[in-house]
């Protein structure tokens, strides 16, 4: 499926303040849809959110979503200071119907620099994909071949770019699932295949969604668990008892707190050598030795 996937800084701060923040964003946004292999369209890096269009092309959408905020939320304290949250929550993402609606998303995440009245003209703005598309230089982070063949000519792209920008927004349908853009018989046609694939309930989806707000953000518990053992994470030695054990805690505190699940889990690094039964397995016999 395809998706616009959105996220801002707790309370609209500045999170992605000068040339240095933004760019290791975008390292870190190439590093985790690369490593977890989503098909990435489109990206815009503004001061205090950024917007994606990305395909979910082998289902990992959320491990990439949570290993992204989860680096750059323990980059950013590490040059900014302070505690709590870095982002407003998990993130957003918005269901996209056809390659229709594609186009528009691309182009509206493209346009947000305009609209912010910081360029006049989107490809003047360098923390964006609007340049990567038909140039000559290296832009293996999005699928410009993909893109240029959905977009057309550069002339009709940057004429399609610039129209209907001011005060222009997604038609986005809200539904009790979540977000949408698209139409409703779109949305009931995809949760029949999924419930032929995972065989949940409409009932139950709705109920996890629902849940999912009372979970903390990932970066609130990395940051709590550095500031209480006072380490990096990185920094951690899991070829030591000692190590294993603060592998194991981090574990808990990811899955109970956090509320993801352990393939989300696996794809942090310093868990990306686990098995998911290895994961399961740590998990079960860190809560037991909590209990005695």
């Amino acid at each position: 499926a395809y998706h616009h996937v959105m996220n801002r800084g707790y309370d609209g701060n500045d999170i992605f303040f000068g040339h240095k923040n933004k760019n290791q964003f975008i390292d870190y946004l190439e590093d985790s849809t690369k490593k977890l292999k989503i098909r990435l369209f489109t990206y815009c890096v503004m001061d205090n959110h950024y917007h994606l269009v990305l395909e979910n092309s082998n289902g990992r959408m959320s491990d990439c979503m949570m290993r992204l905020n989860g680096l750059y939320g323990m980059y950013y304290r590490k040059i900014a200071g302070g505690k709590g949250y870095v982002f407003q929550s998990r993130f957003k993402s918005t269901l996209i119907e056809n390659e229709s609606y594609l186009i528009q998303s691309i182009l509206y995440s493209l346009q947000n620099p305009i609209r912010a009245g910081i360029v006049t003209r989107a490809e003047e703005y360098i923390w964006s994909s609007v340049n990567d598309y038909y140039s000559n230089r290296n832009a293996d982070i999005v699928e410009t071949e993909f893109v240029n063949n959905l977009l057309g000519k550069k002339e009709e792209f940057l004429r399609a770019l610039h129209s209907m920008v001011n005060g222009d927004k997604l038609p986005i349908n809200m539904t009790k699932y979540g977000e949408l853009l698209g139409h409703e018989a779109f949305l009931k046609s995809a949760l029949k295949k999924h419930d032929r694939r995972k065989k949940p309930t409409h009932q139950s989806k709705g109920i996890q969604r629902i849940n999912e707000r009372y979970f903390e953000p990932v970066e609130k518990v990395l940051m709590e668990f550095k500031t209480m053992n006072g380490l990096e994470i990185e920094e951690i030695n899991t070829g030591t008892l000692k190590g294993k054990r603060y592998r194991g805690e981090l574990l808990v505190q990811l899955k109970d707190r956090a509320g993801l699940k352990f393939r989300e889990i696996g794809a942090f690094d310093i868990f990306s050598d686990l098995s998911f039964a290895s994961l399961r397995s740590i998990y079960r016999n860190m809560k037991r030795s909590d209990r005695r």
